[in-house]
């Protein structure tokens, strides 16, 4: 099997990781794409690791290169997020996403980032203190089933936000933004009665900005390649971690979601 068909079905969970890393569609699409043209050019210099492991480990290196002085990536990642940058330690976020997100095990983790066993439980003990460092939010909840609602509202009263209300359907989540707008929306797609929560955001979005996580078991709606596309996506079932590092990753950065086409109409 050639490199190429190697890492082909890694590439959806990379640009994953890589709008993570730059807060947006085209920033994480563009670094991808560098990538690869560079693997293309020079396949040798691909790393004899697992071929998931590897392409995460070239991708790391590469970024690392580039963002030696965040603030000179003010204008893709906006002035908050590259003041921030320029405060944290890069590291702790990158080991946070690769095993909280990526679902990387701690020693694949430090394989990527070329340090030990050990400093990996460091840097993931440092992300953890600065998440808990983030300024607290009021977070509108848009998710028909609940169970999983109960669950988000749980982590997100762990991580110090405020869950404002919880709308069950496209009528109720717009009453709820009226009566007070929110600083952070987490969306389910499909909702009860046949209703959308992708219309709701939507909907929401002409009236305000807001960043908007969405948390759907058929992320397969939204991400088709087509412009544009959601930056942060859960997907149901999810992993605390995971909802965790996603939700800090959103508030981190601030860019604001946009309207996009609803999929088949929903």
């Amino acid at each position: 099997m050639s490199l190429a068909e190697d890492i082909a079905g890694h590439l959806p969970g990379l640009r994953r990781f890589a709008r993570l890393l730059t807060g947006s569609q085209q920033a994480g699409d563009t670094a991808v794409a560098r990538l690869l043209e560079a693997i293309v050019a020079d396949p040798a210099n691909f790393p004899e690791l697992p071929p998931r492991v590897g392409l995460y480990h070239s991708f790391i290196s590469a970024f690392t290169s580039r963002m030696e002085d965040p603030r000179a990536q003010e204008g893709s990642l906006g002035k908050t997020a590259a003041r921030s940058l320029a405060a944290l330690t890069p590291q702790a976020r990158q080991a946070f996403l690769l095993v909280s997100v990526e679902d990387f095990s701690k020693p694949e983790a430090a394989q990527i980032l070329n340090v030990s066993p050990s400093r990996i439980e460091q840097l993931l003990d440092q992300a953890s203190a600065e998440i808990g460092r983030q300024i607290a939010t009021d977070v509108l909840i848009i998710e028909d089933e609940p169970l999983i609602a109960i669950d988000l509202q749980r982590l997100l009263t762990d991580l110090g936000h405020r869950v404002t209300s919880v709308a069950r359907n496209h009528e109720d989540a717009l009453k709820a933004a009226a009566a007070k707008r929110p600083g952070l929306v987490l969306a389910d797609i499909r909702l009860e009665g046949g209703t959308s929560g992708l219309d709701a955001v939507n909907e929401m979005l002409e009236k305000f900005t807001v960043p908007v996580v969405f948390v759907t078991a058929y992320p397969e709606e939204l991400m088709t390649g087509r412009r544009p596309e959601p930056t942060f996506l859960i997907t149901k079932p999810f992993r605390d971690d995971a909802v965790k590092a996603i939700i800090s990753q959103v508030l981190f950065f601030d860019q604001q979601a946009e309207p996009r086409r609803n999929p088949r109409g929903r």
